[in-house]
């Protein structure tokens, strides 16, 4: 099954399905079996990169609406 990057409104963005987490040296997360996981996007979870429900005290605000990219160059 493909991965699923859903980005919630003021919250979380939601991945499923099949992926691979790394950190910054390129060792994945152990994840327990999930096929879902939720990443920060507040910035103030202190379990990094994983939400802990922060965005909701913190005032974050995004309406999580899909965009266009400038074309790559």
């Amino acid at each position: 099954m493909a991965s699923t990057i859903t980005v919630n409104e003021n919250g979380p963005l939601k991945v499923t399905g099949e992926f691979t987490l790394e950190d910054k040296d390129g060792i994945a997360y152990k994840l327990g079996g999930r096929d879902t996981i939720f990443l920060c996007r507040c910035g103030e979870s202190t379990n990094k990169p994983f939400c802990d429900g922060a965005h909701k005290s913190c005032g974050f605000l995004d309406p999580g609406t899909a965009r266009e990219l400038a074309p790559k160059k």
